[in-house]
């Protein structure tokens, strides 16, 4: 925890608790397994409690033996104690001390409890410091104050440096279901993210990742829009207890529902709008309409939002699967940069990005390019084009571009395929994926494509 004037306040900690859930794993090293998940070291208040945890998890990731021996001979040596009778008496003591080793989750349960009042008591008196110093505006203040309650209801308080040792254990445990899972799909790689459906993408960039800031740039009428309301229904579709946000700068919730509704009913766009719908598509409209009502999708269109409240909002969601923001170029900043757009727009993505991080969720982020690919007999976007709209290109873990050769060549022998050109790929490599694409229902779709001997498709 970090260092704060507390006097005359008691910080909540159980010494009963935390000794006997070390006094347990002492004495059968299966209780480690038990509460490692969830126990982390710092959860511990009393320094000696937290440091023999630390050598514990330690030894559990090493698959060391574990009992009063090995445990004295891995303190001495990491200078838990000054001197080997110490250790000894109180590692003893510890054992002594526990009521029943099969409660061990019960007394863990009353660490973190204590632990997570604790920094109750700390967040509070962050709070009070910054209201009481009025540097920042009071919007400002209380995105902190919520931020700093969301950090402790989802177990990543950052108010203190974390020790390599819990993060490690996690991430061994986490590859070891992925090896599992592999394994279970006949050795073919799994998904470390959402999945987006469309699998020659998916393979490249092994799905939507947690933290990830995605950008889907391209000029307009390329089908930004309707490839990102795809995805979101795609990913709704497979994973039912994630939530997909969807924010819309541009159209309605009425318009993004209409083209999602197209897309899932295979109904031309303009019979939403004409409302002459072919007596024979009703049945299929309906049942669309039935399957998409239950998809665990939320669409705000609030007109000019900003990182801020889009924070705000999502912070609500207990299952964030993926945030959707269609698109980057019409929020706004909590800053005024005297309209320097190049600037602000630096400012959103960066903030963009530690919002993904914060939340620890994808973010998908549409993006606007400028006429510069027009003015090119190649008029494929490359990642040059965004370095006139601040860092986006900078921020961005992954950037996207969708472009139709169709769109300019009205000779061209395949007016249904699409190009999602992978430009930037901190997970793999970057290239050209194709894709189907059927304007009459705004809707992509996988497709195998086959280059002849002479580049053409």
């Amino acid at each position: 925890m970090a260092e704060y004037d507390l006097t005359g306040i008691n910080l909540p900690y159980s010494l009963d608790a935390e000794q006997s859930v070390l006094g347990a794993i002492l004495m059968d090293s299966n209780a480690l397994n038990e509460v490692s998940d969830a126990l982390q070291p710092e959860h511990f208040h009393i320094t000696l409690n937290r440091q023999i945890y630390e050598v514990l998890i330690q030894m559990g990731l090493s698959s060391s033996q574990i009992d009063i021996v090995t445990v004295l001979d891995a303190c001495m040596r990491q200078g838990v104690f000054e001197t080997s009778e110490q250790a000894k008496e109180y590692l003893t003591r510890l054992m002594t001390a526990v009521p029943s080793i099969s409660s061990v989750g019960k007394y863990a349960k009353i660490v973190t409890e204590k632990y997570l009042l604790r920094s109750l008591i700390f967040a509070a008196k962050e709070i009070i410091d910054a209201a009481n110093e009025g540097a920042e505006d009071a919007e400002t203040l209380v995105d902190f104050a919520e931020q700093k309650i969301f950090d402790i209801r989802s177990g990543q308080d950052r108010s203190e440096l974390t020790h390599i040792s819990g993060i490690v254990f996690e991430r061994v445990n986490e590859l070891n279901q992925m090896a599992k899972a592999a394994a279970a799909n006949n050795g073919n790689p799994v998904m470390t993210g959402l999945e987006t459906m469309f699998k020659e993408l998916d393979r490249r960039i092994f799905g939507l990742n947690k933290s990830d800031l995605i950008i889907i740039a391209a000029r307009p009428g390329m089908g930004k829009t309707s490839f990102a309301m795809n995805i979101a229904t795609n990913v709704a579709k497979k994973y039912r207890d994630k939530d997909v946000c969807v924010f819309n700068l541009e159209m309605s919730k009425e318009q993004i529902v209409s083209r999602m509704l197209s897309s899932e009913a295979m109904l031309p766009s303009e019979a939403l709008k004409t409302g002459k719908v072919p007596a024979n598509k009703w049945d299929d409209i309906m049942l669309s309409a039935d399957i998409l009502s239950q998809l665990p999708i939320y669409i705000d269109d609030t007109p000019g939002c900003n990182v801020v409240s889009m924070k705000s909002k999502l912070r609500r969601r207990k299952n964030l699967g993926v945030v959707i923001i269609d698109y980057l170029q019409l929020m706004t900043s909590v800053n005024n940069y005297h309209g320097n757009r190049v600037v602000e727009i630096s400012e959103i993505t960066r903030n963009l990005k530690v919002m993904a991080k914060e939340l620890n969720v994808p973010i998908i982020a549409l993006s606007q390019l400028a006429r510069g690919p027009e003015q090119r007999p190649d008029k494929r976007p490359m990642l040059s084009d965004l370095r006139d709209s601040g860092s986006i290109e900078q921020d961005a873990d992954i950037v996207m571009f969708l472009y139709r050769n169709a769109y300019y060549d009205k000779t061209d022998p395949n007016p249904n395929v699409a190009e999602c050109i992978v430009a930037k790929n901190r997970h793999g490599e970057t290239g050209t994926v194709y894709l189907g694409w059927n304007g009459e229902f705004t809707k992509f779709s996988s497709i195998e494509v086959r280059m002849s001997p002479d580049g053409g498709q």
